[in-house]
């Protein structure tokens, strides 16, 4: 088995089982092809089916080894959880890994992308976009390490994602520049930012639909874009519910599990 198969089932597994490791599975990716080379492997041996793909900023001081200025990770379907005002969503996290909440602006894809168009911007995505909502990514993976290590690490762990949450939908999307946003977690806030739509949701979709072409692939219609957090990164416990409040749209609610055998 090569090192990239011995990665992606190192993950694959500990995930499947619900469990925590202790180190990365060898040595982390050096470049964006190699960390994107274990991330198909993973994707390949995992049972679900891909519905969407979360994205995030690549750290500045990383933007020497890994020069681009996002990435992205696989939402499977089974962590896509579309929820209604008021009702606190439940998704698992592992224990002892890494765990954390992001406030996100989530797109659903209108139609089938067109093969290999890999010159998209935030000006011409529009067409793209059947609705725009307020959401969250829980981000965890079975290693709690896996941010530090570098975008590389995150990229071959599914891009360090467990759960997309579709909320409410931001129906003047359009006529909007930006939305303020604020997270709370077990009623306490933790951060506040304020999305800019063309750059940030709009942003984010131009270059995952870059990103799927350049790999030769394609967006599917309904396929959901988590697009980058907004109030930061906020670790979190089993137990824990967070709250996040996008004034004038709404707000999204999540309680904290903990995962279990069967990637659940």
């Amino acid at each position: 088995m090569s090192a990239t198969q011995q990665i992606a089932e190192a993950f694959t597994a500990a995930r499947a089982a619900g469990l925590a490791i202790e180190a990365y599975p060898g040595t982390p990716p050096a470049t964006l092809a190699e960390a994107y080379a274990i991330q198909a492997a993973a994707i390949a041996r995992w049972p679900d089916a891909v519905k969407g793909w979360k994205v995030a900023r690549v750290n500045p001081a990383f933007a020497a080894q890994f020069p681009e200025e996002r990435l992205i990770g696989p939402a499977f379907a089974a962590n896509v959880h579309h929820v209604a005002q008021g009702v606190a969503v439940q998704c698992p996290v592992f224990e002892g890994g890494f765990a954390a909440v992001e406030a996100e602006v989530v797109i659903v894809v209108a139609a089938d992308s067109p093969a290999g168009k890999s010159d998209w911007t935030a000006d011409t995505v529009a067409p793209l976009v059947k609705s725009m909502h307020i959401g969250v990514e829980v981000a965890s993976s079975p290693l709690a390490t896996l941010n530090d290590i570098g975008p590389g690490a995150v990229i071959s762990d599914f891009g360090n994602n467990w759960g997309v949450v579709v909320g409410a939908e931001i129906a003047n999307w359009r006529d909007l520049e930006t939305i303020d946003v604020e997270t709370f977690i077990d009623g306490q806030s933790v951060g506040t930012g304020k999305v800019a739509i063309k750059p940030g949701p709009l942003g984010a979709l131009a270059f995952t639909l870059n990103k799927r072409a350049q790999q030769g692939e394609i967006l599917r219609a309904g396929d959901v874009i988590s697009t980058g957090m907004i109030t930061g990164v906020h670790d979190i416990r089993i137990g824990q519910q967070s709250r996040h409040v996008f004034a004038g749209v709404g707000e999204v609610q999540v309680q904290i599990t903990k995962a279990t055998a069967g990637g659940a």
